[in-house]
């Protein structure tokens, strides 16, 4: 017998939490159509790729790709609303919406490898063009056709409509446009239609579709095999054409980049938040598209020691929330230290500073040569003094300071005057006076070479 642990929690396999997310998914309604449409399109696909293998056209195999990117999108819509039911966790504290945003991704990737697939396969058929059967070319085109128009026109699929409108227009789009605006000139009423841009998956529909009905037609006509692999190019080139400005949309949102449309109204926010009472300074900031339509960020505010900190979190937050839907402000007050000078005066703790200290002497040579009233060498050519660190010269003698003697001003010290009577009793007099007046430095071991009553002493 082992040990019993009462409250640890199973440990459920990969399939076995799969298939509680799809038992979560499927418990909405609304999903029950995505099935019913993913169902019916492997079906359709399961069809035409038998067509394409008996007519031996790469143009058909070649649309037939977009009846497969049909099918992803629609997984695409239920990750969406498996999305939706998802609560944030721990592990995922933003949520789950870069799920969709990496299956958008995903797939338009996959759809344009297919687009470089087929160019490849074309390249190979341009140097030796195979036969090509038209028995069931046009019912296959018309049935693929058929499929990605009631696919695209009957889901709501969120995910790829909202890339559809933020992403850069395709080099079809707006050639198409181009030809819409003239159209619309003469005839106004497809202005609604035709204008701004149209869906660009129906427009490549219908543009894949015209392109196998003028291969049935040529082929019908005049045998001509090679505008087989000449349309499969065009619907690869289309298709690719398409897809790269999404998969460039969802892949800069996957690397957590500012969104090129929203820097201006970013910038706009900040202006406004650094100039409310009590901020300082707002720096460190960073926004990124956490999902399609969310955008996140965070920010760093510097505000006055005597601002209310929640009521510039609330101000900061209600002026930012209009743009970030999920914000982080980390709300500091400033850091800046007042200097020691005005705070209070330095303690003998802080600048460790002991009882005595020891100063080395200037050589007893250099003290005989010196004016006693200023200090000075009597001449010019004596040499320098000796310096050292920590350890005296050789001819220095050390001089022990008391803590009575009078300190610097200026650093904090405590301030105040020597007593007269210590004062008389550690320095040296001067010449002509009746009573010793000592020096700061203290030279109590320094020899006595002048006397204190006399003013007129020979040297040696």
């Amino acid at each position: 017998m082992g040990t019993i642990h009462l409250f640890r929690k199973s440990q459920r396999s990969l399939l076995g939490k799969l298939t509680q997310e799809f038992r979560l998914v499927t418990a909405d309604r609304r999903t029950w159509k995505i099935l019913l449409f993913g169902t019916i399109n492997l079906v359709c696909t399961g069809f035409l790729l038998m067509w394409c293998s008996s007519t031996n056209s790469i143009a058909l195999t070649a649309y037939t790709y977009l009846t497969i990117f049909d099918l992803f999108s629609l997984i695409t819509c239920l990750i969406s609303y498996w999305v939706m039911m998802k609560k944030p966790s721990p592990t995922y504290s933003f949520g789950f919406e870069r799920f969709e945003v990496l299956a958008v991704f995903a797939s338009t990737v996959l759809a344009q490898l297919g687009a470089l697939f087929i160019l490849k396969e074309s390249a190979e058929r341009f140097l030796e063009q195979p036969e090509i059967h038209t028995g069931r070319l046009l019912v296959g085109t018309f049935v693929a056709l058929s499929f990605n128009l009631f696919t695209m026109l009957s889901i709501r699929n969120k995910p790829f409509v909202y890339v559809s409108e933020a992403a850069s227009t395709s080099w079809l789009q707006e050639h198409v446009a181009d030809l819409s605006r003239s159209l619309c000139g003469i005839i106004p009423g497809l202005s609604s239609i035709f204008l701004p841009r149209m869906n660009p998956f129906v427009l490549i529909d219908l543009a894949g579709a015209l392109a196998l009905c003028i291969t049935y037609m040529l082929i019908e006509i005049n045998n001509y095999f090679a505008v087989d692999t000449a349309s499969a190019v065009a619907i690869a080139l289309m298709t690719f054409g398409t897809m790269y400005p999404m998969s460039v949309y969802s892949g800069k949102v996957l690397l957590q980049t500012t969104p090129s449309h929203v820097i201006g109204q970013l910038d706009k926010l900040i202006r406004e938040v650094s100039t409310l009472d009590g901020v300082l300074e707002v720096r460190n900031e960073h926004f990124w598209t956490l999902g399609f339509g969310t955008l996140a960020g965070s920010v760093h505010v510097r505000i006055r020691r005597d601002a209310n900190e929640q009521m510039v979190l609330a101000h900061v937050t209600n002026r930012l929330y209009t743009l970030v839907s999920t914000l982080t402000v980390q709300i500091f007050k400033d850091d800046w230290i007042r200097p020691t000078l005005a705070s209070g005066p330095i303690t003998s703790n802080m600048l460790n500073l002991s009882d005595h200290h020891i100063i080395p002497m200037p050589p007893l040579k250099m003290a005989e040569n010196s004016n006693p009233a200023t200090s000075t060498p009597a001449k010019p050519s004596s040499p320098p003094p000796e310096f050292s660190f920590n350890t005296p010269g050789k001819n220095m003698n050390p001089v022990i300071l008391m803590n009575t003697q009078t300190r610097p001003y200026g650093l904090g010290f405590n301030r105040g005057t020597v007593p007269y009577s210590s004062v008389f009793t550690q320095g040296f007099g001067m010449p002509g006076m009746g009573a010793t007046h000592g020096f700061r430095t203290g030279f109590i071991n320094a020899p006595h070479r002048y006397g204190t009553g006399t003013q007129d002493q020979s040297r040696p």
